[in-house]
């Protein structure tokens, strides 16, 4: 096991990662920016360094700053939490290279998983199903067109380095597909610096599930789940639940094996998430996520496991130590994601915490880096918390979570819980029954 990890990320992350060492008895290094010197991971990591001004480019990107923390402090690992430089291949093999250990996935595998026609072109091969759609990259206007009316409209031009919804645009009819690929691809060349795109059919309700996988150095992987992380605005999720209204332990259990035998016989190791289109009881692939998740913790609590540890674990060399037969669901979690956001505008809202007290009691949990005097920064991404909630049922966990964003207290900044409430009091949010494209409607309606 390792003596000293360095965490290459900030926020609430930071501290998810920074506890789970404390309990494997491992010490910490903190990196952070000059905008970051007073947040919390700084204040409780055993070691701190500071690696650049606010810019992330020049700090929390800086890849030469962060090597050159763990040479000084001595650390043997470094764990990238998600965002920054968690899914970058060239960072992973470099920390291999200076003899450190990348708490992930492989390089390759990063790099496989990280070009979405390579992902789908290798999970078809290992027979996971996909979103019917172009064979690879779309390499002129009339293929597109081609394609788009082989599969049917409407359809999805998306940016083979795409996310975040950034390169992507949908085409309802044969009128829209030039400006689509117009567009998707100027979209794609000014946020990734790669026009490439390519095609899918453009599903008009479905639901998006995600699975949670892990797999060893030894060819062991399981998985632990489902997550349905439908409620999104502009492809950026906001609500998540374990396990999803609308998914039967059959369908979980058909797909999660589908899923374990394809990562076996690429022999993945360490955390990933497998993203799916769910529509009509048929599941279609789009993408992987070769990290942890922001949404991770509602699949801990209906799994009971600690997933940082099991990340740690893994890439100390461990075997996971459990089979699938192993792994149980317990009831039902459900997780806000709490932005500094004006709950109307989705404006940013950056500024001094006059006030916080967190919600507590049974079955809460609260994972932020929050203090009251906190100055939220205007650098980073708006999310400041999250709140998870775990009941026996589904209904519980809703009035759960209720309660508990009734005691949560942000003051001195605008937040979203406004929008959380109004969500879960909402009588088609109460009985499942939303799709990918609910939250922005329901957002446009008068309240």
């Amino acid at each position: 096991m390792f003596s000293k990890i360095l965490i290459a990320n900030r926020g609430e992350i930071a501290l998810r990662v920074l506890r789970a060492c404390r309990e494997l008895g491992i010490k910490t290094v903190a990196v952070h920016s000059t905008a970051d010197e007073d947040a919390m991971h700084v204040r409780l990591a055993d070691e701190a360094v500071c690696i650049g001004p606010p810019a992330a480019r020049e700090s929390y990107l800086n890849v030469a700053a962060i090597l050159s923390a763990a040479t000084i402090t001595g650390a043997e690992a470094i764990h990238p939490g998600y965002g920054f430089l968690s899914e970058n291949a060239d960072f992973a093999e470099t920390v291999e290279a200076h003899g450190l250990t990348f708490i992930g996935p492989t390089a390759e595998h990063i790099r496989m998983m990280g070009d979405k026609i390579t992902a789908k072109t290798t999970m078809e091969m290992l027979g996971v199903p996909l979103v019917p759609g172009s064979d690879g990259e779309l390499k002129s206007l009339d293929e597109a067109r081609t394609v788009a009316e082989q599969v049917g409209y409407p359809v999805l031009i998306k940016a083979t380095a795409g996310g975040g919804g950034r390169g992507m645009k949908v085409a309802r009819d044969a009128s829209e597909i030039e400006e689509a690929w117009s567009v998707a691809r100027t979209e794609a060349r000014t946020a990734f610096g790669n026009d490439a795109v390519y095609l899918e059919k453009y599903l008009d309700k479905p639901r998006h599930i995600e699975l949670q996988i892990l797999g060893d150095n030894y060819g062991n992987v399981v998985h632990f789940g489902e997550r349905d992380c439908s409620l999104q605005r502009r492809h950026q999720k906001l609500l998540e639940e374990a396990g999803s209204p609308a998914i039967t332990a059959e369908q979980r259990d058909t797909i999660g094996k589908t899923v374990t035998d394809a990562l076996s016989k690429m022999g993945y190791r360490n955390a990933g998430t497998l993203e799916f289109l769910y529509q009509d009881g048929q599941f279609c692939f789009i993408e992987m996520n070769t990290r942890l998740q922001v949404e991770h913790p509602v699949t801990e609590m209906v799994c009971d496991v600690d997933l940082v540890r099991e990340q740690i674990r893994i890439a100390a060399g461990e075997k996971l130590g459990y089979t699938q037969s192993d792994v149980t669901f317990s009831g039902h979690a459900i997780e806000c994601r709490i932005n500094a956001e004006d709950p109307d505008t989705f404006a940013p809202c950056p500024g001094t915490v006059a006030v916080y007290h967190a919600p507590g009691g049974l079955g809460v949990r609260i994972d932020s880096a929050l203090y009251t005097g906190y100055k939220v920064p205007p650098y980073y991404d708006s999310m400041i918390a999250k709140v998870i909630v775990h009941a026996p049922t589904r209904a519980e966990a809703i009035a759960r979570m209720h309660r508990a964003l009734d005691e949560f207290v942000v003051e001195g900044i605008k937040t979203v819980i406004p929008l959380h409430r109004r969500i879960l009091a909402d009588p088609e949010f109460q009985k499942g029954d939303y799709t990918i494209h609910w939250l922005e409607q329901f957002t446009a309606r008068p309240h």
